[in-house]
């Protein structure tokens, strides 16, 4: 085939016969047609359209992490219920400050299935929020009741990794992720304000499909600049994505490494303690330490989440594909807990 014909058989996740092929895509995908997937019971039966739409599930979330703040956001559709939450982390008070809605039936709730180009957002009589996808990043608002009001772009989001995976019996989980991408802007809480500046550093999680019922995961995100100005961004999880790939790269100026299998070492009892977190080719070892938590329980009927995001910081070191070592000494960043059912 030739690469202008591989390049266009990509625009689209799914090919005209229902199909898809699990593993890394090079190339950007236009739109994930989710609604063409010949998806089936496990006894083999096609599903209705219907049964298609209800099934698929979207989120994004999005982050900006500076060395005195972490600002996070995440859009969430599960058609049965849609979630929308923005929190900032202030290390210097050890505040963190929170939203979070809930509207049944994904009322308000679009998310776009198109990872490069389309719009999200979340809204909820007087609370705003929404992720577009401009040139070469995204341009993230919020607007919410006390004041609130934030404004970031994104920047340089030239080289994500994207992934598709199989998930459970025949579904499947496609992801865009990048981490360690310039950004700027403000976020303004009543009458707080943190700027962004030449250290702060965002990631991008764009994540869909037809998941398993069942799921629980270990993530770690980190994002920022090296005393020696270059900037680092890392993405590790175990749990999800993982059937024979996985989605653990770090991000070295912007340009992604793929590394090995995640293993994340915490005791889930003992929420206050160190993680630590290393991949089997030796590429990184590093050690969190959580300052803040964002939290919450849900036990609905059908849908179930225990989720558990520890904001905090790390040291340690990763390797770039040379094999040299890059000491990692308090970048900020992420680590989270989760299980959940929809």
């Amino acid at each position: 085939m030739a690469r202008t014909d591989a390049i266009m058989t990509l625009r689209k996740l799914i090919d005209d016969k229902g199909r898809l092929t699990p593993g890394v895509i090079d190339y950007p995908v236009e739109e994930i047609n989710y609604l063409d997937y010949d998806l089936r019971s496990v006894m083999d039966r096609p599903r209705s359209r219907l049964a298609r739409r209800w099934r698929f599930n979207q989120f994004q979330f999005v982050s900006a992490m500076a060395p005195g703040w972490v600002f996070g956001m995440a859009l969430v559709d599960l058609k049965l219920v849609a979630n929308g939450f923005f929190y900032l982390y202030d290390f210097e008070t050890g505040t963190k400050y929170e939203r979070s809605f809930l509207q049944p039936f994904a009322c308000g709730t679009r998310i776009e299935p198109l990872p490069e180009h389309g719009v999200a957002s979340f809204t909820k009589g007087d609370v705003s929020l929404r992720v577009s996808a401009a040139a070469g990043g995204r341009n993230i608002s919020v607007s919410a009741p006390g004041g609130i009001r934030i404004d970031l772009e994104i920047k340089d989001d030239n080289d994500p990794l994207r992934l598709v995976c199989p998930a459970g019996y025949d579904g499947w989980v496609f992801t865009r992720k990048s981490a360690g991408l310039p950004v700027e802007g403000e976020i303004r809480w009543d009458h707080r304000i943190w700027r962004c500046d030449a250290h702060t550093q965002a990631t991008v999680d764009w994540s869909c499909g037809f998941m398993r019922r069942e799921t629980a995961w270990n993530w770690a995100c980190m994002a920022g600049t090296l005393a020696d100005g270059h900037s680092l961004g890392l993405n590790l999880a175990a749990g999800v994505n993982e059937t024979g790939m996985t989605e653990n790269a770090i991000w070295l100026d912007g340009r992604c490494i793929r590394v090995g299998t995640a293993r994340f070492v915490f005791d889930r009892y003992r929420p206050g303690g160190d993680w630590y977190v290393s991949t089997d080719d030796g590429r990184v070892a590093l050690q969190f330490v959580p300052s803040g938590v964002r939290r919450e329980k849900l036990n609905a009927w059908v849908l179930a989440s225990n989720f558990r995001q520890f904001i905090g910081t790390f040291k340690g070191f990763v390797r770039d594909d040379a094999g040299n070592k890059i000491p990692v000494d308090g970048l900020r960043g992420l680590m989270e807990d989760h299980y959940a059912r929809w």
